[in-house]
C-alpha cells in the first residue's frame, strides 16, 4: 500500500502531522523522534509510511528512519501493544537505546515506557530479542533542518499526554525540565528523558 510519502509539511500537532501530497492532505501520526527532526512549516518532507487497516479504521504512520518504522513493525507484532504504545516506545528512547535495554532484558527499564507493564515487558523481551539486532544499521531518510520551535510548555505538555502520560505527570514532567527558551520538542526530550531515567 502506502510505503512513503513526499510533500509539504501543512501542521505539526504532536503526534498529528498534515501533509499534502499532490494536492491530497495526508494524516499522519509520528513519533517524536521523527517529529524532532522535521523541517518548518511548508517545507518538503520525506517520510517513510506504515499503513493500517482494522475493521472500524485506517491510519498512517510516518518514519524519517527505516530502523524506526521496523521496530514500529515489530512492536505491533507483540500481544497487548497497540499503534499508540508503539509510538511512545520510540518516542521515549532510541532504536540503539531500546535494542540494547532488550537484549539486556532490562524488564525495569521497559516499563518506564508508558503503557507498558511488566508482563508486556516480560513478552517484549522475549519476543522481540531475535528481532533487534541490526537496527542502527538499517538505511534512513534524513532530512535538513531542525523542527520550528512550537508554542513551547503548553504544546509539549498536550504532547506527553497523547503519549499516554497522565495530565499531572505531563505537567509535573514539563514544569521539572523547561528552560526559558526552550523549544516544545527540546522540552519534550528532556522530560522524556527525565522520565526514563535517561
Amino acid at each position: 500500500m502506502i510505503g512513503r510519502l513526499r510533500g509539504t509539511l501543512l501542521s505539526k500537532q504532536p503526534p498529528s502531522l498534515l501533509i499534502e501530497v499532490g494536492g491530497l492532505g495526508y494524516e499522519v501520526d509520528a513519533p517524536m523522534s521523527t517529529i524532532y527532526d522535521l523541517p518548518g512549516i511548508g517545507k518538503e518532507v520525506i517520510l517513510l509510511t506504515h499503513y493500517a487497516v482494522k475493521e472500524d479504521s485506517a491510519a498512517l504512520y510516518g518514519f524519517l528512519r527505516e530502523s524506526e518504522r521496523t521496530l514500529f513493525r515489530n512492536l505491533l507484532k507483540v500481544s497487548g501493544i497497540g499503534a499508540k504504545i508503539a509510538l511512545a516506545v520510540l518516542s521515549g528512547v532510541s532504536t540503539d537505546h531500546f535494542a540494547r535495554l532488550v537484549q539486556a532484558g532490562d524488564v525495569v527499564a521497559l516499563t518506564k515506557i508508558p503503557g507498558i507493564g511488566k508482563k508486556t515487558a516480560e513478552r517484549i523481551v522475549v519476543e522481540l530479542r531475535d528481532r533487534v539486532d541490526g537496527l542502527s544499521s538499517l538505511p534512513g531518510t534524513t532530512l535538513p533542518g531542525a523542527g520550528a520551535p512550537l508554542d513551547a510548555a503548553g504544546e509539549a505538555t498536550v504532547a506527553l499526554q497523547q503519549l499516554g502520560y497522565k495530565p499531572v505527570e505531563a505537567t509535573r514532567l514539563v514544569q521539572k525540565v523547561a528552560a526559558e527558551g526552550d523549544s516544545a520538542e527540546a522540552i519534550i526530550r528532556k522530560a522524556l528523558r527525565a522520565a526514563l531515567g535517561a
